[in-house]
């Protein structure tokens, strides 16, 4: 299970990959395109070339987690399709993973208090 708390790293593959790929393929693809660590406990998102589906890998101690979602009548926000990676906060997360427009997630401007109590 993926829980996306404030803790949880979340990586976007910006480019899309092929979506044959399993546990052991997206791992690879963590490490060499990526540069990172598949086994850092980090969620790793990747989208399909038609957008409509993502994959998102996760070390959760035990074993690699794989999760799998096809959108129906509609595709995914995607950034902009380049090399890299970016990240996004656990809310933006949540956005995309519901198939709205993670882009409009913004955090709400706190003002910060001029005493404690």
């Amino acid at each position: 299970m993926i829980a996306a708390g404030a803790d949880l790293k979340i990586y976007v593959a910006t480019r899309p990959i092929d979506f044959r790929c399993g546990h052991d393929g997206l791992a690879t693809k963590v490490q060499e395109m990526l540069r990172l660590d598949p086994f850092s406990g980090a969620a790793f998102v990747f989208r399909s070339k038609r957008a409509d589906r993502i994959k998102i890998l996760v070390w959760d101690r035990t074993g690699l987690v794989l999760v799998h979602k096809r959108l129906e009548g509609c595709k995914f926000v995607w950034p902009t399709i380049a090399d890299g990676v970016m990240r996004m906060s656990p809310a933006m997360f949540a956005a995309l993973f519901e198939g709205l427009d993670w882009r409009l997630v913004r955090p709400e401007e706190a003002r910060r208090p001029q005493a404690a109590g």
